[in-house]
């Protein structure tokens, strides 16, 4: 939700921000991002049929192979623009971002605490992942 915030505070009025949302990337492949940022007049259908400008995984433990690999790939593929996988662990808060260039990701950017990146497709701003991992409780090793 802090991820969204910080998306939607600095989203301009074309584009829209949103949670979760169904993305239907072949006949038979869908997810359901975290977060993805899409132009304004496409919201409103019962799920995204076209690339979304920016989609969002929040790794955990147990989906950190298929965010970075499959998802990736997938996302890749249907021509998401860019991807961004945020490792929320206090411990080790990080940011990754992938961005589309001739059709294949390339690493765009990656940061821990205590530096911030500053997105700038499909618009600028600044991620810290200090802030989205702020006061969270680490994980004990029984957990993960």
């Amino acid at each position: 939700m802090r991820l969204a915030g910080m998306l939607g505070a600095a989203c301009p009025e074309d584009l829209c921000a949103l949670a979760e949302p169904a993305v239907q990337l072949t006949s038979t492949t869908e997810f359901d991002p975290d977060l993805v940022v899409v132009p304004i007049d496409v919201v409103g259908g019962a799920k995204f049929t076209d690339p979304p400008l920016l989609v969002i995984e929040v790794r955990s433990p147990s989906t950190a192979l298929i965010d970075l690999n499959q998802k990736k790939a997938a996302y890749e593929r249907f021509g998401v623009s860019s991807y961004c996988v945020v490792n929320p662990d206090p411990a080790k808060p990080e940011v990754t971002i992938f961005e589309l260039r001739d059709g294949h990701y390339a690493l765009a950017g990656v940061t821990t605490t205590p530096l911030t990146v500053t997105v700038d497709r499909p618009y600028k701003v600044t991620i810290d992942p200090a802030r989205l991992a702020s006061g969270l409780r680490q994980r004990s090793t029984e957990e993960r």
